[in-house]
């Protein structure tokens, strides 16, 4: 299976706007890095985020960086500047943080890529909107209100675009979606862990093409 090209994601480009899913992928082997971002990016989901929960997190996106041009990698977990140093050095094109504290917040301001800042609740989107952030991660997305929470935000923060992770399924997504305020969600159901570790990556193919078809 090879990579197919894909969109770009230049410095002021929106990572709310390459896929409808942002595959969120927790990887234990940096050797599965490379064919299974070569599988999303077949099935149609270029932007992926490896999350920084293991140590093979940055050696992830080392590799994809360097050996699957369609793909767009990003990082998740961000929670340290130090964390978007070692990020961006390793090849991440964007990043993605749980929640947000104004020193993490400066660090991705200055790292020259996209970023999507964490938050819960209203106040936090006001502060983000005020720092002059629109776009951001609704995160955990089900436990913290879903898109009754979201739809509320959407008429007095009409400003204010969300990428929703936490919880999210194929089954879910499309309710997300149709969000005027929701760019796409970030979800793990196309990359199952029983489907990794037999490496089927064809398997995931599909499912990301599934999840890229949400688009329609």
């Amino acid at each position: 299976m090879t990579s197919s090209a894909a969109p770009t994601a230049p410095s002021d480009a929106s990572v709310l706007d390459l896929a409808p899913v942002v595959p969120v992928v927790v990887l234990h082997d940096a050797a599965d890095a490379v064919p299974l971002a070569r599988a999303l990016v077949a099935g149609g989901l270029p932007a992926i985020e490896v999350t920084l929960r293991t140590p093979a997190a940055l050696d992830s996106i080392r590799a994809v960086a360097a050996e699957v041009p369609g793909a767009v990698i990003g990082a998740g977990t961000v929670i340290s500047p130090e964390h978007v140093r070692d990020t961006v050095a390793a090849g991440a094109r964007f990043l993605v943080s749980p929640g947000w504290t104004d020193a993490l917040l400066e660090a991705m301001k200055a790292s020259g890529v996209p970023f999507l800042p964490g938050v819960s609740t209203t106040s936090e989107v006001v502060a983000l909107l005020e720092r002059g952030v629109r776009e951001m991660k609704f995160f955990p997305a089900e436990a913290a209100g879903g898109t009754a929470y979201l739809k509320a935000l959407s008429a007095p923060l009409p400003q204010a675009r969300f990428c929703p992770t936490g919880g999210i399924s194929l089954a879910s997504a499309p309710s997300y979606l149709a969000l005027p305020n929701v760019g796409c969600v970030g979800g793990s159901w196309m990359v199952p862990g029983d489907a990794v570790a037999a490496k089927d990556w064809d398997r995931v193919a599909r499912l990301a093409a599934e999840a890229a078809a949400l688009a329609g």
